[in-house]
């Protein structure tokens, strides 16, 4: 059955941008794009290494804004909009939870690179968590 929308998270990866791509490309229904702001004080945020205070909040959130703001660009050169939302916390806890408060019945999202670097194993390891714990499909674009 084809989705009727559809969740797309982006983290300013190469991978979550084909993902919003494949998503649009594929899918005739609406999309939502998700960024997950860390909270500064998660000990794999930047605030863990460095510590929280307002100025590095400020500059994540508006790196969250800068990134939804250029999906809806992509969106639109395609003739397509997208929602678009930003929420704090657990990058894969995030996502879970506006699959199951929201009427999303599909995820699209990059997953794990062969770059053995860190953003990649993060990423896998979102990924991995949200296709083993979503109550929807997961398409995890590579």
């Amino acid at each position: 059955m084809a989705p009727t929308h559809v969740l797309v998270p982006l983290d300013g990866s190469p991978l979550s941008d084909d993902a919003l791509v494949h998503a649009l490309e594929t899918f005739d229904c609406p999309v939502t794009v998700l960024n997950v702001v860390t909270p500064l004080d998660r000990p794999m945020s930047e605030g863990g290494v460095l510590g929280a205070d307002d100025e590095r909040e400020a500059t994540a959130r508006e790196r969250a804004d800068a990134l939804v703001e250029r999906a809806r660009d992509r969106a639109a050169e395609t003739g397509r909009s997208v929602d678009t939302a930003v929420e704090t916390g657990d990058p894969a806890d995030a996502i879970l939870a506006y699959v199951e408060a929201s009427d999303i019945d599909h995820v699209v999202m990059g997953g794990h690179g062969d770059d053995p670097g860190l953003a990649e194993r993060l990423l896998g390891t979102v990924a991995t968590t949200v296709v083993s714990e979503a109550p929807v499909t997961v398409t995890v674009v590579r």
